[in-house]
């Protein structure tokens, strides 16, 4: 069932971390600004959710995405990258592709540090119009 708000809701997909926190600051504060309700992970603290159904029923509920896929250096500890925010894009992309029809007037801004980086590591969306942000933590 479609939400209330389908149509002023944002996802914010970036990273949740102390380097991030101004520019997930910055944004839930602009579409917030703009009319819009910013949309996350972080609004319900459920332990009995599971995560990824949290975020499908969110990615659901809206109708735009923003999506900052930046984050790709290895972690210090284990040696991997991160893939959530790859992840999550993905599932956005996919509902919209394969949704019910107000699914599939989904919108989003997928952003990386600079242009074209993203090839490199997921080279599947060379064809979206990806924006740079030229922050680097």
């Amino acid at each position: 069932m479609q939400s209330a708000h389908y149509n002023d809701n944002v996802f914010i997909n970036c990273p949740f971390d102390s380097a991030y926190k101004h520019l997930f600051d910055a944004m839930v504060f602009t579409i917030h600004d703009c009319g819009f309700i910013p949309r996350c992970a972080l609004e319900e603290d459920d332990a009995s959710e599971v995560r990824i159904d949290k975020i499908y029923n969110i990615i659901a509920d809206c109708r735009y995405g923003i999506h900052d896929i930046s984050r790709i250096q290895l972690d210090t500890i284990s040696g991997f990258p991160r893939f959530n925010m790859p992840l999550e894009l993905g599932i956005f992309l996919g509902a919209k592709k394969f949704g019910i029809e107000e699914q599939k007037r989904k919108r989003c801004l997928i952003l990386d540090t600079e242009p074209y980086r993203y090839q490199q590591f997921i080279s599947d969306i060379a064809g979206q119009d990806i924006q740079a942000h030229n922050y680097t933590s």
